[in-house]
């Protein structure tokens, strides 16, 4: 623990040397790091799908060091004008996660996921939320954002029973968006919607990330093009000049020479 705790001190020593020293360190604000803080997130959900554990290592490291300097921020402006430092907000977290494991910390009994989950969002209203889809950030992406959603409803025990009723409306709604397309209706875009949506309910029920699964065929699909585009100009074509039957050829060899 001292190796560890010896670790964070010297990062924060080191933030405080970077902010009066550096005049790059010097300028950042809460919104220009914003951006920064985004790109490392995704740099690190990159090295997750990769499964590169020593990525994953530098990328932690990086978003620690974000944290660390919205700390820093934070702690340059009063008390009164809403200032915070870093033991405020470590502070804050172990307050909260206390607050929300009874079932660890207190004497409440949560013997399954579901149960920790479903008193998880219930001591989140007695906070104050009033509800229980207030901690889902409006600038997530869309797809995770309906997981998300779902996934926050049904610790309120608003969900389906079975994945078989959440099948039926899979096809309800694939077949609603066929007639709004056959009517070139303008609610063709809502029904789409509606059908993304309740295919992300049919994963969650089955224990599939959406937005994980969606990744892993982009790169799969990348990389059969790549491979497409390479075979392709070793032959001395060019792909533009090619029709669909000669392409698929191509795309069929990829598929069996990546074994994908």
């Amino acid at each position: 623990m001292e190796e560890k705790l010896a670790a964070f001190e010297r990062l924060l020593i080191i933030m405080d040397e970077l902010r009066e020293q550096c005049p790059w360190d010097q300028k950042q604000t809460n919104e220009s790091l914003r951006h920064l803080t985004i790109e490392e997130t995704y740099e690190l959900a990159d090295a997750i799908l990769d499964g590169d554990l020593q990525e994953i290592k530098k990328e932690t490291g990086d978003l620690m060091l974000h944290m660390v300097f919205y700390a820093k921020i934070g702690s340059e402006r009063k008390a009164e004008d809403g200032g915070w430092d870093i033991a405020d907000s470590l502070n804050s977290i172990c307050d909260k996660l206390v607050n929300r494991h009874p079932h660890i910390y207190g004497d409440v009994v949560a013997n399954d996921e579901e149960t920790v989950k479903a008193n998880w969002e219930q001591l989140k209203l007695k906070e104050g939320n009033k509800s229980v889809l207030e901690g889902v950030p409006q600038s997530l992406p869309s797809l995770v954002k309906a997981y998300r959603i779902q996934d926050k409803v049904r610790g309120v025990g608003f969900d389906w029973e079975h994945e078989g009723q959440v099948w039926d409306k899979v096809e309800e709604e694939i077949q609603e968006f066929k007639d709004e397309v056959a009517l070139n209706s303008d609610r063709a875009a809502d029904e789409f919607g509606d059908v993304l949506f309740a295919l992300i309910n049919y994963a969650r029920f089955k224990g599939i990330n959406p937005d994980e699964a969606l990744e892993r065929t982009n790169r799969r699909f990348k990389a059969r093009f790549q491979h497409m585009e390479a075979a392709v100009a070793v032959d001395g074509k060019v792909l533009s000049d090619m029709n669909l039957v000669e392409m698929d050829e191509y795309w069929e060899a990829a598929k069996k020479a990546m074994n994908q």
